[in-house]
């Protein structure tokens, strides 16, 4: 059984006149373009540390499958705003699991993008822990509901927005999640 136990994210943006080399650039930008892929639904892992982004890029090898989470978008589209997020819910109980979250708008600030990937997370661990809450409520109000049932330790994001190239060239942008051993 593989669970993994360690964690790190990442995000990345590139540009290029080909759609699939402008998703290879945003994989090197966020240093992650050495691996084999494999996408994987949104659980954090039970006991999962969190490790920097410059320890988990050392535990890579070339051609290594590695599994993640990852939110993306592209644009060919001039000046278009796109952006893309993982929001992270973790339980204060280590030995629960928290939820990962994608979303990966057009049109939509990178604040307002990681809020809402953030607030996608922390609602699927509060409907898990039983934690009720409005949903008709906006996230600041319902992250204080949250972190105040003393069940949901800690939410973030991390997002990346750009916009489309002036020119026309393909935009992409990625954040991602890299589960490790």
């Amino acid at each position: 059984m593989y669970v993994p136990t360690k964690i790190f994210f990442t995000k990345g943006v590139g540009r290029h006149k080909d759609y699939l080399s402008s998703f290879e650039l945003a994989l090197r930008s966020a240093g992650i373009e050495i691996c084999n892929l494999v996408n994987v639904s949104s659980i954090f892992p039970p006991g999962c540390k969190r490790i920097s982004k410059e320890e988990g890029l050392k535990e890579l090898s070339p051609g290594q499958i590695t599994f993640t989470v990852m939110a993306r978008n592209a644009t060919n589209e001039p000046n278009r705003l796109i952006a893309s997020s993982i929001g992270v819910a973790i339980p204060a109980d280590n030995t629960q699991y928290g939820y990962l979250s994608e979303y990966h708008p057009f049109g939509v600030t990178e604040r307002n993008t990681g809020d809402y990937a953030e607030d996608l997370a922390a609602q699927m661990l509060a409907t898990t822990l039983g934690v009720e809450f409005n949903s008709d409520a906006d996230w600041n109000e319902r992250e204080q509901v949250f972190k105040m049932s003393g069940k949901i330790v800690k939410t973030f994001n991390i997002t990346q927005s750009a916009e489309g190239d002036k020119n026309g060239l393909w935009t992409t942008v990625i954040a991602a999640a890299i589960l490790l051993p």
